[in-house]
């Protein structure tokens, strides 16, 4: 493993928050009509606030307040598994758009600036799946989470994938997990300037397609 590739390199310590702060800034003033657009129709489309927050785990296992879009109906979170399918009778009408061009997404630009979350990076997971990381598994929790990274883009469609699962948390846990933990490990390896620029790039792609 090269030395730029790691935490000890100047790109991880200095220039990947520079990235970040350089793109989610200005990025968080452009979107700002849209993000006040989606926060009234959210508001019209169902009960419940603007935001959904979860405890996720972050960089030395630091536990962070990660923000979405909500696209489910009030406290779905108490009312289900944490993994959902593209047919999940809690998504609510709007959600399944917001959804499907990954508009939820968006206010994690605010954990970007805040120094939760990375531009690219693994997704931040909640703790009951960090307390089954075995092996060199923890290696993860070395950096930031990110809003794209590799597994995000091997696994765009997963709530498609998972659809027909009676348990839904199981199926991801024993089908998809694993090869998201290889993807982000990956990452880890391959962490540079150039491939986060790709990454960004990829999932740009990705998103115009819809």
């Amino acid at each position: 493993m090269n030395k730029k590739d790691t935490k000890e390199g100047f790109y991880a310590k200095r220039g990947k928050r520079a990235l970040d702060l350089v793109i989610s800034l200005p990025l968080l003033i452009i979107l700002s009509p849209l993000i006040l657009l989606i926060s009234i129709l959210i508001k019209c489309d169902s009960e419940g606030s603007v935001l959904f927050t979860q405890l996720r785990v972050g960089r030395s296992g630091r536990v962070f307040k990660f923000y979405k879009f909500r696209s489910m109906i009030k406290d779905a979170d108490k009312k289900g598994p944490y993994i959902t399918s593209s047919d999940d009778k809690r998504v609510t009408p709007l959600g399944k758009i917001l959804r499907k061009y990954k508009l939820d997404e968006i206010p994690q630009i605010l954990n970007v600036i805040k120094g939760d979350m990375s531009l690219v990076g693994p997704r931040p997971w909640v703790k009951k799946v960090v307390d089954e990381f075995q092996g060199d598994d923890s290696l993860i929790l070395s950096i930031r989470p990110g809003i794209t990274g590799y597994a995000s883009l091997m696994y765009r469609n997963e709530e498609e994938i998972l659809v027909g699962y009676d348990d839904v948390e199981y199926a991801h846990n024993t089908i998809i997990l694993p090869q998201k933990v290889a993807f982000c490990k990956k990452y880890i390896t391959e962490m540079s300037f150039i491939t986060d620029l790709k990454i960004l790039f990829g999932t740009f792609r990705e998103l115009i397609k819809f």
